[in-house]
């Protein structure tokens, strides 16, 4: 096998994002509700909703003993036009604040929430 950059083998994009909660349905409802602008997929084969954004995908699933719900170190951030309607927004879901806001690259905004089931969740924009 000749030598070849990761570039040309591997094309990567984020594609998906599991979210893991003890409900599925209260979780599933709760993101349907935090990003009106994902068009639901039911696959009946699996009896699982997939909500998609643009090309990404939102699964939420069950949380288990080998992946439970809560805070393990990733964060997914979500760029927003208007951070100040985000936040109230995600607050108004009843997220709660979780580290933030705080300024980032000059003039622009970050903050964390945590989602009704433990999970963080990131909004970033001016």
């Amino acid at each position: 096998m000749t030598h070849m950059s990761a570039q040309v083998i591997m094309q990567l994009k984020p594609t998906a994002i599991l979210i893991h909660v003890p409900d599925v349905q209260a979780g599933l409802a709760w993101y349907q509700q935090a990003f009106p602008q994902a068009i639901a997929e039911y696959l009946p084969e699996f009896d699982f909703t997939l909500l998609h954004v643009g090309d990404f995908t939102i699964e939420v699933v069950q949380a288990d003993e080998k992946v439970s719900e809560g805070k393990k170190g990733t964060v997914l951030y979500w760029q927003v036009d208007n951070f100040a309607l985000a936040f109230e927004y995600f607050t108004q879901l009843g997220a709660k604040l979780y580290r933030g806001p705080m300024l980032i690259d000059g003039n622009k905004q970050m903050c964390q929430f945590v989602d009704p089931f433990g999970n963080l969740l990131g909004i970033k924009g001016q």
